[in-house]
C-alpha cells in the first residue's frame, strides 16, 4: 500500500498540475509539496517491513497488464531499493520547495519524474521497468526545453536533444535484449525467471549471455553516465534549471547503475565476469578524467557534472569488483551520491539565483556575508570528497577494498581520484566563498532555502557516523546477487580424465 501511494500519488497530482491546476500556481504549488511529502512518509513507512527481511519483496503487487505477450505491473522493494526510493522521495521534495514561484506545468512534470524513478527501482517486470526507465525521459526533455537556460557554449534545446539521442539509443537495444529473454524464458517477471535460473530451467550459454549483457550494460553505462558515454552530462547538468538539476545530478545516474547491479549480474554473469577488466579500466578512466575536468571548469554547474562522471566511476568500480565489500560500497555510495551532489545543487541554485550566472568567477569572498551558505556548501563539499565522519567517505571505503580485491591496480587509480575530488572542490570554495569581496552584497540563505538544504545535510552526517542505520539491509541483497551470480554458470571440465586413472590402473 505505501509504494503504491509512493508512486501513484505523484502521478495523479501531476495530471491535476496539467489539468484542474494549471491556471493556479499557488495550488499547484501547494498539492505538489503535500504529494511529494506524502509519497515521503510512504517510503519512510516502508523501512520496518523491508528489516525484517531484506532479499523478501515487500510491499509487492502484481496485477495483469497486457494479455499477450503476458506483461504484469508488478512492483515490490527490497533492501537494495528502499533507500534509493527514499531519497528519490526526499530529493523530490527537496525540488518542490526550490520550486516556489514555478508554474503547475513545471511542478507536474517534476511529480511525473518522480513517479518514473520510483517506478524504475520497485518495478519486477522487465517490460514495466523499461516503460519507467524511458518515463523518465519525458518530464526531463519537456523541462529542459521549456524551462532550461543558455549556459556558455551549451543551449538547453541542444542538450536536450543530446540527452534524448544518447539515451534513447541505448534503451532500444536493451528492449531487443528483453525481447530474447522473453522468448527463452516465457515471461517478463524478473522474479519468476530468477526462479528458473535457480532451478535449473532457464540457463543462458556464454554466447548468448555477452550480447545480452552488452545491450544492458549500454543502455545502463548512457544513463549512468559512463566514461566514454558521458557527452550529454555536462551540457544536460547546466543548462537545466536549478530544481530538475537537483533531481537529475541527484538520481538519474542511480537508474544506471541501480541496473547493473541488478540486472546485470543476475543474468549474464559469464559476461559479466569476462567484461570486468575492460569495465573496471572505464570506471578508473571516469574517475580520473572526470576529476581533471572538474578540475579546469569555470562554471560551478559544470564542475558538478564532471564530479559526478568522477563518482559514479567508483560506484560501477565497486560494481564489477564481484567482491562483497564492493557491492555493499556501490550501493550505500548510490544513496550518498545522491545526497551530497543534491545539495551541492541545491546551493549551487541558490548563488545562481543571486548572480544569475553559476561562473565561479562571478563569485569571491562571500563567506564573510553569507556564513550559514558558506558552512553549508562546505559540508557538502568535505563530504562530496570523502571527508570521514561524512557519508561519502564509507562507500569510497568499501569501493577502494573491494578494488583491492579485484587488483590493487584499480584500488591505486581510484584513490587518486579521491584525493583529485578534494582539490576540484575544495579549490572552488575557495574561489567562491573566499578571497577578495564581491562588489555587491548577497544574501544569505532564506528560511525556505534552509529548509530544503537542512535533512540532506543531517543526512550527511547521520549516514556518515552510523552507517550500520542504512548498510546492514543493502549488504544481505548483495550478498543474494552474488550468490545468483553462480546459477546461471556454464561449467566447463577443463580436460577429459583417463578411464585408467579412475580406476586406479
Amino acid at each position: 500500500m505505501y509504494l503504491l501511494i509512493a508512486l501513484f500519488l505523484p502521478l495523479v497530482v501531476f495530471l491535476a498540475c496539467l489539468t484542474a491546476l494549471r491556471k493556479s500556481q499557488q495550488m499547484a504549488f501547494t498539492a505538489s509539496l503535500f504529494a511529494a511529502g506524502v509519497s515521503l512518509l510512504a517510503s519512510l513507512a516502508m523501512i520496518p517491513e523491508v528489516m525484517q527481511n531484506p532479499t523478501k519483496l515487500s510491499q509487492a503487487t502484481s496485477v495483469n497488464w497486457i494479455p499477450y505477450p503476458p506483461i504484469h505491473f508488478s512492483v515490490g522493494v527490497d533492501g537494495l531499493s528502499l533507500w534509493l526510493i527514499a531519497v528519490t522521495a526526499l530529493l523530490t521534495v527537496v525540488a518542490v520547495v526550490m520550486s516556489s514561484g514555478r508554474d503547475s506545468m513545471f511542478l507536474g512534470w517534476l511529480l511525473l519524474l518522480e513517479a518514473g524513478i520510483v517506478g524504475v527501482f520497485a518495478a519486477q517486470d522487465l517490460f514495466l521497468f523499461f516503460v519507467f526507465f524511458e518515463l523518465t525521459l519525458l518530464p526531463v526533455l519537456f523541462l529542459m526545453g521549456q524551462y532550461g537556460k543558455d549556459s556558455g557554449k551549451a543551449t538547453s534545446m541542444g542538450a536536450t536533444i543530446k540527452f534524448f539521442v544518447f539515451t534513447f539509443a541505448g534503451s532500444v537495444l536493451m528492449l531487443a535484449a528483453m525481447t530474447y529473454l522473453f522468448l527463452k524464458a516465457g515471461t517478463f517477471d524478473y522474479q519468476n525467471i530468477l526462479l528458473q535460473v535457480q532451478a535449473g530451467s532457464f540457463r543462458l550459454s556464454p554466447a548468448e549471455q555477452m550480447p545480452l549483457f552488452l545491450a544492458f550494460f549500454l543502455a545502463f553505462a548512457v544513463k549512468t553516465p559512463l566514461f566514454p558515454f558521458h557527452a550529454w552530462q555536462a551540457d544536460a547538468y547546466a543548462t537545466a534549471p536549478s530544481p530538475l538539476g537537483i533531481v537529475m545530478a541527484g538520481l538519474m545516474g542511480k537508474l544506471g547503475t541501480y541496473g547493473l547491479l541488478r540486472f546485470c549480474l543476475p543474468l549474464f554473469p559469464n559476461a559479466a565476469r569476462e567484461c570486468a577488466g575492460w569495465i573496471n579500466g572505464l570506471a578508473i578512466l571516469a574517475i580520473l578524467y572526470g576529476a581533471l575536468v572538474a578540475i579546469v571548469q569555470p562554471n560551478i554547474k559544470r564542475l558538478l557534472a564532471f564530479s559526478s562522471l568522477s563518482h559514479l566511476g567508483f560506484v560501477v568500480l565497486g560494481i564489477f569488483s564481484f567482491h562483497i565489500n564492493g557491492l555493499d560500497g556501490a550501493a550505500y555510495q548510490m544513496v550518498c551520491h545522491a545526497v551530497t551532489t543534491g545539495a551541492l545543487f541545491v546551493l549551487a541554485g541558490v548563488l545562481e539565483e543571486r548572480k544569475g550566472s553559476c561562473e565561479i568567477s562571478a563569485f569571491g569572498g562571500l563567506a564573510s556575508r553569507t556564513p550559514w551558505l558558506a558552512t553549508t556548501f562546505l559540508i557538502a563539499a568535505l563530504a562530496s570528497s570523502g571527508l570521514p565522519a561524512l557519508n561519502n567517505f564509507v562507500g569510497e571505503y568499501l569501493i577502494l577494498q573491494g578494488a583491492a580485491f579485484a587488483g590493487f591496480g584499480y584500488a591505486a587509480a581510484a584513490g587518486i581520484g579521491v584525493i583529485l575530488s578534494a582539490v576540484y572542490l575544495l579549490w572552488m570554495y575557495q574561489r567562491t566563498f573566499l578571497g577578495p569581496n564581491p562588489d555587491e552584497a548577497t544574501a544569505d540563505l532564506s528560511t525556505q532555502e534552509a529548509i530544503a538544504i537542512g535533512p540532506l545535510i543531517v543526512l550527511m552526517i547521520w549516514m556518515g557516523v552510523s552507517s550500520g542505520n542504512f548498510l546492514p539491509v543493502q549488504s544481505a541483497v548483495n550478498q543474494k546477487i552474488l550468490q545468483q551470480t553462480k546459477m546461471n554458470v556454464e561449467f566447463r571440465v577443463a580436460a577429459p580424465v583417463a578411464a585408467e586413472a579412475v580406476h586406479g590402473n
